[in-house]
């Protein structure tokens, strides 16, 4: 039997990214563990243990001809000199591609391969990032007042692996230096 996808409707906010139509998953401070640098200081805000970020997922039927898309909400803070930020995934399917549209707020998008290569796009309001495939991404806010706000879309059938990114991390940190973003190497990274 042939399976019919209907149409949908799902409401979120083009200012904070909220749906009242759906229940958001959350990532805590203490869902990043090992992402950030600077351990003591990850030890210290741990108490707290704040919201890092949370996204809406669409919930469609994970097929090929799908896209999925939602909204990811980046909060702004810091761990130590370390903005806030994702955790970052490649996609199951490694070739997949994904396009992120800002709604609201500033940060950047991390990108790197597994051979290594890298890069960083600046995400103002309006600006849309396309990642191509077989790149890892993470959304990282560097605003200290306002989250950044994303929607995004990719193939329906894609899927998740964060696993590389939790044992490895990204080669290349963002940290707040002299009060502005700066690009540094991640210490802990190891080929």
């Amino acid at each position: 039997m042939n399976e019919v996808l209907k149409s949908f409707l799902i409401n979120f906010s083009l200012k904070d990214g909220l749906s009242p139509d759906r229940e958001s998953i959350k990532r805590q401070l203490s869902n990043m563990n090992g992402m950030y640098s600077d351990q003591k200081a990850y030890e210290q805000l741990i108490k707290e243990d704040p919201l890092i970020y949370e996204f809406y997922d669409c919930g469609i039927l994970e097929k090929e001809s799908s896209i999925a898309f939602g909204t990811s909400i980046t909060y702004p803070g810091k761990v130590g000199n370390e903005y806030f930020m994702t955790k970052g995934h490649f996609h199951n399917i490694m070739d997949t591609a994904e396009v992120y549209y800002c709604l609201s707020g500033c940060g950047y998008m991390m990108m790197e391969t597994m051979r290594g290569n890298w890069e960083t796009q600046k995400m103002t309001t309006g600006t849309a990032v396309y990642v191509p495939g077989n790149y890892a991404h993470r959304s990282i806010n560097t605003s200290d007042l306002e989250p950044l706000v994303t929607f995004f879309a990719f193939r329906g059938d894609a899927g998740h692996d964060y696993g590389k990114i939790e044992s490895k991390g990204f080669r290349k940190l963002i940290v707040e230096k002299d009060g502005q973003p700066e690009i540094i190497d991640n210490p802990k990274w190891e080929n």
